[in-house]
């Protein structure tokens, strides 16, 4: 029996060894997978550094007078640049025109109308969202061919015989501007009384737009025209009739936000930015007025 005894307990001393073993290897490991506040934290997966969320893409459609498209170009390439993401789609024709396609359901954000009475036409019909914002002024000269083959001296000489004067549609903005200059021009001094008619009676050829206007003075295919004055002085092919200031027709500019917009919060943005202070910096290098 007393031999046994030592026997025994080396068998129990073996298990309790193996036991204080375990416990200080998982008390280190512990201690290791804790670390210090000054240990090194693990690394970032680097694909994990590359997968950040892509910025959200936005594509805006701008309706714009066609006597705003060097201003809409100039816009698109600052806007674009400055708001990453956003993607302008610009289309310019005569304000009556593009008014009529979004009445018509033409997919569109933003119309940018030479006149007040286009944009007008959609509020009243509940196709804006909000009210219509004027952002520009403009006024209207006379307009003839380089060297001026005509003769043109004064605005008068619009009614003399044989003059062939080109105008545009009688829905475009610009016709309604040149109607009523010409009305004024009528109660001017050393204007024949027949002024209006003999006008009229000269018109050869009415075109969609102003832009298109200009273009067929450009190519000396009429004697003269009335247009705005920032499209007389973007053109390097056609010289200006200085038009009294007592006669001259104010013509505002303004602009909607349109209610059918799938980017209504965008398309107000772009407004905002376009009548604010950016905006009015590009309409002035071009000879717009800022709205009064």
């Amino acid at each position: 029996m007393a031999n046994g005894v030592p026997r025994l307990r080396s068998r129990r001393a073996v298990p309790v060894a193996i036991l204080a073993l375990l416990v200080a290897t998982c008390s280190c490991g512990a201690a290791s997978s804790s670390g210090s506040p000054s240990s090194t934290p693990p690394a970032v997966p680097s694909s994990a550094l590359t997968s950040a969320t892509p910025a959200a893409t936005v594509e805006l459609t701008i309706y714009g007078a066609a006597s705003l498209k060097g201003a809409l170009d100039k816009a698109k390439i600052i806007y674009e640049a400055a708001h990453p993401g956003t993607t302008l789609t610009i289309s310019t024709d005569s304000s009556s025109a593009l008014e009529v396609k979004i009445e018509q359901g033409a997919p569109v954000d933003v119309f940018l109308s030479a006149d007040t009475t286009n944009p007008m036409k959609l509020v009243d019909a509940g196709l804006a969202d909000g009210a219509a914002v004027d952002f520009a002024r403009n006024r209207v000269t006379v307009v003839v061919p380089t060297g001026n083959p005509a003769g043109i001296q004064t605005p008068a000489d619009l009614a003399k015989p044989g003059v062939k004067l080109i105008a545009a549609g009688d829905a475009v903005p610009i016709t309604r501007y040149a109607t009523q200059l010409v009305a004024n021009l009528a109660k001017e001094p050393g204007y024949p009384a027949d002024f209006v008619g003999a006008y009229a009676a000269n018109i050869v050829s009415r075109e969609d737009n102003v832009k298109a206007v200009v273009a067929k003075i450009e190519l000396g295919e009429g004697d003269a025209a009335i247009v705005y004055a920032t499209d007389a002085t973007t053109s390097t092919k056609v010289m200006t009739i200085a038009v009294p200031d007592a006669a001259n027709v104010p013509a505002t500019c303004a602009a909607v936000v349109v209610k059918a917009s799938s980017n209504a919060t965008a398309a107000r943005a772009f407004l905002d930015w376009f009548a604010g202070p950016e905006g009015q910096a590009i309409l002035g290098s071009l000879g717009f007025l800022p709205p009064s």
